[in-house]
């Protein structure tokens, strides 16, 4: 059976011990979907997504680089890691009336990206509801996953 890799045998949060693990080549992939009422989504398309505060995706685009380097500091058991490349795109989704948002994270290290993809992910997605929040508090941010990972013991 597996188990918490944060929980230690008395039942406390730990940080994973990764001093004995060898560097190795690591990426994650993340997602996150950010969904728009339609009258909003026709409005950004129109607007080439630019908001009254600038460049919707330029916006995200940097909120979530800057994220994928600074996990450490908003999730308390990640490593601080050394991020070597860090990718998000941006997909517009015209039947749904969504935005998906991808990130890609690159690092050579002790442990894996997982956690930096996923909070790039999603704080993209919040600069986009924060950038499209005058239009409507009905946007919705769904669907933040792992799409896939590589390096250290396991890929997903």
């Amino acid at each position: 059976m597996k188990q918490l890799s944060h929980i230690d045998q008395a039942g406390k949060s730990c940080m994973v011990d990764i001093a004995d693990k060898s560097s190795t080549r690591r990426t994650a992939t993340a997602c996150a979907t950010v969904l728009f009422p339609p009258s909003v989504y026709k409005q950004l398309k129109e607007s080439k997504l630019e908001s009254a505060k600038g460049s919707i995706i330029d916006t995200a685009n940097i909120a979530g680089i800057m994220a994928a380097k600074k996990t450490a500091e908003l999730i308390p058991m990640c490593h601080p890691l050394p991020v070597d490349y860090c990718k998000l795109s941006f997909t517009q989704n015209d039947d749904e009336h969504s935005l998906l948002i991808t990130a890609m994270v690159k690092v050579t290290h002790k442990t894996g990206v997982e956690m930096e993809a996923l909070t790039a992910a999603s704080v993209a997605a919040l600069t986009v509801y924060d950038m499209c929040k005058a239009l409507s508090h009905d946007i919705h941010i769904n669907h933040v996953h792992l799409v896939n990972k590589t390096g250290g013991k396991s890929n997903v």
